[in-house]
């Protein structure tokens, strides 16, 4: 059974600054018209650090959104065109004030596949270095380290609500332990 669907028109509602929102006439595999709402995003990368005591680089971070102070990885937008981890180096950098000599992909996660186009790319960064942070003036945030292990225990434990989060999360601990626990 044929499943894609095909764009008759793109029809832009708003461009913004880091979204654009639109409303496109698509044509279903049965040749059906139908409506589709889309929020385009340039995508982002998302960065697991880890020290050499198996500890993860967290930050809090409040989100407009939802209003609230979230525990994240060190995380940012791509700009147009930008290899994804060059700007993950960039966010570590800038966010925590921490370097890594290596850095291993981890897969793409799609947050929200049912309306936007958004990819954010997972990476693990290991050897890291303390300079400085480099936060931007519009940027606040509290950087603190947890273990491996119990940043796992917060995920299985809905104590991190951000999903880029979890996923980096729960990869960085199957690659590290192969899936194994300590306890």
């Amino acid at each position: 059974m044929e499943l894609r669907e095909k764009t008759a028109k793109k029809n832009y509602i708003y461009k913004g600054k880091i979204i654009n929102v639109r409303c496109d006439d698509a044509i279903l595999p049965n040749g059906k018209p139908c409506i589709r709402e889309v929020v385009e995003h340039p995508g982002g990368v998302t960065i697991a650090a880890l020290t050499e005591d198996n500890e993860l680089i967290f930050e809090d971070q409040f989100r407009y959104a939802y209003m609230d102070v979230l525990l994240e990885l060190p995380a940012g937008k791509l700009e147009k065109g930008e290899d994804p981890l060059e700007a993950g180096k960039r966010e570590l950098l800038e966010e925590t004030g921490y370097t890594a000599k290596e850095y291993t992909f981890l897969g793409e996660f799609y947050p929200s596949c049912g309306y936007t186009d958004e990819i954010i790319y997972l990476y693990l960064a290991k050897d890291l270095a303390y300079s400085a942070q480099k936060l931007d003036e519009d940027e606040f945030v509290n950087v603190r380290k947890i273990p491996l292990e119990e940043a796992f225990g917060m995920v299985m434990d809905n104590k991190i609500p951000d999903g880029k989060t979890q996923a980096a999360v729960m990869k960085t601990y199957w690659f590290v332990t192969g899936g194994k626990s300590d306890e």
